[in-house]
């Protein structure tokens, strides 16, 4: 995601080598979404660059393959696993291992996703994140799937789309991401003690900041209790990302003033035409 083109010159510089840019998001913010790695496991001498590049209080939410989650429902993968967790190993304590769950995988599957999480490395972080509707709407599905997280200490990763859907598109970006992007009911309950959040926005930058305001006061709260959430917002296009992750961040702040501030960024240089 630091590659996003519309970063560069404006929260990239244009002079770092694409290898590098990792180093000038992590000025912008403290955490990120490995979603490249849903496609294709990284070489781990590609993963050990990410880890130079980055402090030790920087995060990797990292997202399991694929063909583990998606096309072998988490049952047979052994070989795959071995592959994906010596590739992170280089980012240790900071790797998040998410599991990102197609629709259609339901309650009926919840025991294999607990013994797929159970036998995941000790140490390692997990989170999951679902999108069968009956896991938000039937408290029996609900339960089922806290306990197999509770068993393995897992987070679930909510994804709020509920300011996204609330009006038509208006653009070409939100009009891809109107198809593509789950309409699930807004989950503000954290079961760990780092919770993560995934948040989509609109274009439009008002409709983008109403949208998370709920999250203000969670994300807040979660913070008063001694808890280390991780938020990512998004929007169709993501152009303005890194300054809307400043601004929320700044608004839970204003509301947790002990919080630390995020890393200033390095300087950005002008473009020129030459």
């Amino acid at each position: 995601m630091w590659n996003h083109k519309a970063w560069l010159g404006r929260f990239v510089p244009q002079s770092h080598p694409v290898g590098e840019r990792l180093r000038a998001y992590a000025g912008w913010c403290n955490a990120v979404e490995g979603n490249t790695t849903f496609y294709a496991t990284p070489a781990r001498k590609t993963v050990e660059t990410w880890a130079r590049q980055t402090g030790p209080g920087f995060r990797f939410v990292v997202k399991l393959p694929k063909v583990v989650t998606h096309e072998r429902r988490l049952t047979g993968v052994e070989a795959e696993m071995r592959a994906f967790l010596d590739a992170v190993e280089p980012l240790g304590e900071r790797a998040v291992l998410w599991t990102q769950l197609p629709g259609s995988f339901g309650p009926a599957e919840v025991d294999a996703l607990g013994r797929f999480l159970r036998r995941l490395p000790a140490g390692l972080r997990r989170a999951v994140e679902v999108r069968h509707p009956l896991f938000f709407t039937d408290g029996g599905a609900t339960s089922l799937l806290e306990g197999a997280l509770a068993g393995a200490d897992a987070e679930w990763v909510p994804f709020d789309t509920e300011i996204f859907f609330r009006s038509p598109p208006t653009s070409e970006a939100e009009r891809e991401a109107w198809d593509r992007k789950p309409r699930l009911p807004r989950r503000t309950r954290g079961l760990t003690d780092q919770p993560i959040v995934r948040y989509l926005g609109r274009d439009s930058v008002e409709e983008t900041v109403e949208g998370w305001q709920p999250w203000t006061e969670v994300v807040a709260g979660w913070l008063r209790e001694g808890r280390s959430p991780t938020v990512f917002l998004h929007t169709p296009d993501n152009n303005d990302a890194p300054a809307l992750a400043r601004r929320f961040h700044d608004e839970v702040r204003a509301l947790v003033p002990g919080l630390d501030p995020l890393p200033e960024p390095e300087p950005v240089e002008p473009a020129t035409l030459f």
